[in-house]
């Protein structure tokens, strides 16, 4: 590619980023306040040297806001950065430096797999007294991957589209991508890769989630943590890639083919293969904060644009507001901003085929460009309302790092949510804890008490126990407290109210009776979460046990601390098998996939209410003081009112208690018998029967509740 044989016309405004046409590539990229705007063209991902540096006419290259230009000559898999040179006055915002190319926010596809230099990318001087006042003149292009240009109409997708299951029919599996398959234990000839991602297909579907939603993939720096392993000297990554930097480009890190725009091919085939599968992907997406960090950070995209139009800056131009913890907050309810991460989402669902989104943090998306909370948050409700994404699934983390806390309450309609207070109440009653019997039958039966009030449903409740950000559910009853000191953080980093209990020794342990405890606590949690109204989801791994060792912030671990250990998956079978069932029992039965909340009156005029509570002697539970145990009987008439459809009954029992318990239990239907699907204080593979094969149990006698066990009985017309 020689300068000679590039052409440049005008070009054209719409669409953002690079759009490959008959004869050539559109740029086209938003800065208000830069006074000149360069495209270059580079031959390869390391060159400093630009093959095309084209300073772009603010007459023929600009509308508005919009600088563009068409280059004659160049495809598809052409490298491609900008310079916008403009104010440099950080006291009112403005950082542009044109000694630093700058990543196209639309842009598809970044190159290279290689170490950021990011102290290049600085826009200021480090050694200069005036820090944050100083300038850069050290050019970076050298240190800093490039765009590249991306043909999205090449790929086949087959007639394939994206699956949108209803969400009440979803059990969510979180996992990543590296995770999956890095291990060595595992199978797969591409590990950590999206080819990896597809060979565990096949144990997915047989495990039975719907849904698999993985943590971020838009691009990221791997390498920016500067930390090392104080035990062994290696050095901490950037594992989690909670750090966006390119929101539209899928992770070249990723991909096993290459990364100069093979990735976006291959993430494509894994969404592909997915959907064949019957199973759902759902991204998590950080539209919160962006990697350039705070005032002290690199320049490399934003910053070097229109700095104070992407971020929300202080009343101090030259600070930041941190709502995320990160070092910045992106300006989501800007015009600008808002029409970006709608742009993003649009081409997640209609070019890449995703069927979800998990947003976090999400309570930025409701702050306004001063950081105060909206009651009626523009890019919230544009989201809910967009009729592009209207099957889509939108789930919000409703909280963010400077103090907003929506559990219940974010706006906009339609949003499911992370519900931690369903994993808080249902750790504190399994853990013992006094005065908890009242909160988890509340989180068993949807959370009406946080979706009721504003016409949602229970399914908008997403049920966790466990998730990326904190303990696994092996190291959750095998530790009292988080062992975080491998981060290089000196143990001071992650949660610390986690409601744990090790069961009498901290980490692993020998001793038989602490491991069967720890066991049946595993299930009794799985067993709470896969049959409690609402949409769980399942920490991968937590079906066989996997372990952090007690880390509970596993960020920067890209290692075998966070990897799958699928030896695992084979040592530790029976939970494995306890949890497939269990999820084929939840997805075949309707009565735990209610689309509304229970009444406690009459279901179908049959003089039963639609669930009813007991203390374990059979009387009515006195709330204000139950013990750590209670039962309930569901009644399955109409269990599913969507499809007018009748299930089983279901009686459940839970014994939270230190002591076994003799629980009465409520006479079934005339003309039905109880039988028992689930005893989590059985060994396998009588702690969850085979379907159709549930033993008998005589509803005169009192059943006996092992202590910490979970049983359910179900309804059925003939004593097996």
């Amino acid at each position: 590619m020689l300068e000679s044989n590039l052409v440049a016309h005008p070009g054209h405004p719409r669409p953002f980023g690079a759009t490959p046409l008959v004869g050539g590539v559109n740029f086209s990229v938003f800065s208000r306040h830069a006074t000149s705007v360069r495209l270059c063209l580079y031959a390869r991902p390391e060159d400093g040297e630009a093959v095309l540096d084209r300073r772009l006419d603010p007459v023929q290259n600009r509308t508005g806001d919009i600088w563009h230009v068409f280059i004659e000559g160049i495809g598809p898999g052409a490298l491609y950065a900008w310079r916008a040179d403009g104010p440099f006055m950080p006291e009112r915002g403005y950082r542009f430096n044109p000694n630093k190319i700058l990543i196209d926010p639309y842009a598809k596809a970044l190159s290279g797999n290689f170490s950021w230099n990011l102290e290049a990318a600085l826009g200021y001087d480090p050694g200069d007294p005036k820090v944050d006042l100083s300038f850069s003149r050290e050019d970076d292009a050298a240190a800093i991957p490039k765009c590249v240009v991306v043909d999205d109409d090449a790929f086949d997708w087959e007639g394939d589209k994206p699956l949108n299951l209803p969400l009440r029919h979803c059990v969510i599996y979180e996992a990543h991508v590296r995770g999956l398959s890095a291990h060595a234990s595992g199978s797969s000839s591409h590990p950590g890769t999206y080819k990896g991602v597809v060979d565990a297909i096949p144990y997915l579907r047989n495990l039975g989630v719907t849904s698999l939603e993985i943590l971020p993939v838009q691009e990221f720096d791997h390498h920016e943590n500067p930390r090392r392993d104080p035990r062994t000297g290696k050095r901490l990554y950037q594992y989690w890639g909670y750090n966006t930097l390119a929101f539209f480009a899928p992770k070249g890190r990723y991909a096993s083919s290459g990364c100069s725009g093979q990735q976006v091919a291959e993430f494509k085939t894994m969404v592909k293969e997915l959907h064949k599968a019957g199973l759902e992907i759902i991204l998590d997406v950080v539209f919160n904060h962006s990697g350039e960090g705070n005032e002290l950070g690199p320049t490399l995209s934003f910053r070097g644009l229109d700095n104070p139009v992407w971020y929300m800056l202080d009343d101090d131009q030259r600070r930041y507001k941190n709502f995320s913890g990160c070092g910045n907050t992106l300006n989501c309810n800007h015009p600008v901003v808002r029409s970006f991460i709608i742009d993003c989402l649009h081409y997640w669902v209609a070019d890449m085929h995703v069927d979800g989104f998990r947003f976090d943090l999400g309570s930025i998306l409701g702050r306004d460009q001063k950081g105060r909370l909206l009651e009626n948050p523009p890019v919230i409700e544009q989201i809910a309302e967009d009729p592009l994404l209207r099957q889509t699934k939108i789930i919000a983390e409703a909280w963010d790092a400077g103090g907003a806390y929506q559990v219940g309450g974010f706006p906009g309609g339609r949003w499911a949510e992370w519900n931690d207070r369903y994993r808080d109440d249902v750790r504190r009653f399994w853990r013992g804890d006094e005065n908890t019997v009242s909160a988890m039958a509340t989180r068993l039966t949807g959370s009406s008490d946080l979706y009721l009030r504003d016409g949602r449903k229970p399914f908008h409740s997403i049920n966790y126990l466990t998730s990326h950000d904190g303990f696994t559910l092996r190291d959750l009853v095998s530790y009292n407290g988080k062992h975080n000191e491998r981060n290089g953080e000196r143990g001071l980093d992650g949660h610390d109210s986690n409601f744990s209990y090790n069961h009498g020794h901290e980490g692993p342990t020998k001793d038989p009776e602490i491991e069967r405890l720890r066991i049946r606590q595993q299930k009794n949690y799985l067993a709470t979460l896969l049959l409690s109204i609402g949409t769980p989801m399942l920490l991968g791994g937590d079906e066989f046990g996997r372990t952090q060792r007690g880390n509970n912030n596993a960020y920067c671990q890209d290692n075998e601390t966070s990897w799958f250990d699928w030896g695992l998956a084979v040592k530790n079978s029976e939970l494995v098998r306890f949890v497939k069932l269990l999820i084929a029992l939840r997805l075949s039965h309707p009565a735990f996939r209610r689309p509304e909340f229970f009444t406690g009156k009459d279901a179908n005029f049959n003089a039963l209410p639609d669930i009813a509570w007991f203390a374990p002697d059979g009387t009515a539970p006195d709330w204000d003081d139950a013990g750590p145990a209670i039962a309930a009987r569901l009644d399955g008439s109409r269990a599913d009112i969507v499809a007018d459809r009748d299930d089983n009954d279901f009686f459940l029992m839970l014994n939270a208690s230190g002591a076994a318990l003799d629980f009465t239990i409520c006479p079934p239907q005339p003309g039905w018998y109880w039988h028992r699907a689930v005893d989590t204080a059985l060994d396998s593979p009588d702690d969850v029967s085979t379907p159709g094969q549930e033993p008998f149990v005589d509803h005169r006698k009192a059943y006996r509740l092992h202590p910490k066990s979970f049983v359910l009985l179900l309804s059925r017309t003939a004593i097996a």
